[in-house]
């Protein structure tokens, strides 16, 4: 697995420094009601844990998907790598904590993690690190949830977007020892293509 260079560790701080800017904007732009292809990810999630389970979320953003998790009633520990963020749920009367997925140690074991639109500000060249953290902050069969945008490329500037062919992160998933239960692709409201992936830590 590739180490983190000074180079890749300066990509992610400003992309979390471009959310720093861009939560309040982004908060406006995300529908409380999630959508039904989301909702439908979410349910298949919770349907894979024990009653009450716990969910690590990396990239909580505004809460959203959270709580539909919680509704649902599992348990979920919100993170976000933007303070913005934190400060935004905290104005809901939510407790999230300050977490980095490249750079931080995420705990667990959890019986489920999420990232929705998250791993996508990853370094292509660090998503293997990435995942085995994944795999290693999961129980024994617990599953993950992850949606990434579709293509072969990446943009620069302030916010790091990279894209994965479909067929690409699964294998990547399949190299973190993360088997995969169910995919599915959308449309996002960028009008961009996703895939979500449902996958399992077996061992």
């Amino acid at each position: 697995m590739a180490q983190l260079t000074a180079e890749a560790l300066a990509k992610t701080r400003k992309t979390v420094q471009s959310y720093e800017g861009y939560a309040r904007e982004y908060d406006s732009l995300v529908a409380e009601k999630r959508p039904p292809h989301i909702e439908d990810a979410l349910r298949r999630l919770v349907r894979c844990l024990p009653p009450g389970g716990t969910v690590l979320e990396i990239g909580s953003g505004p809460g959203r998907d959270a709580d539909f998790v919680e509704s649902l009633g599992a348990s979920v520990r919100r993170t976000d790598a933007a303070r913005a963020f934190l400060d935004l749920m905290a104005e809901r009367g939510q407790r999230a904590e300050l977490l980095n997925v490249v750079t931080d140690a995420l705990g667990g074991p959890y019986d489920g993690v999420l990232a929705m639109g998250v791993l996508i500000h990853v370094e292509r060249e660090q998503i293997d690190a990435v995942l085995h953290k994944i795999h290693a902050a999961l129980k024994r069969g617990g599953a993950f949830l992850v949606a990434m945008r579709k293509g072969t490329g990446e943009t620069g500037g302030d916010c790091l977007t990279v894209c994965w062919p479909a067929d690409h992160f699964a294998a990547r998933l399949a190299a973190a020892s993360l088997t995969i239960d169910w995919q599915a692709e959308s449309v996002g409201r960028d009008g961009n293509d996703w895939v979500s992936f449902l996958a399992r830590r077996a061992s």
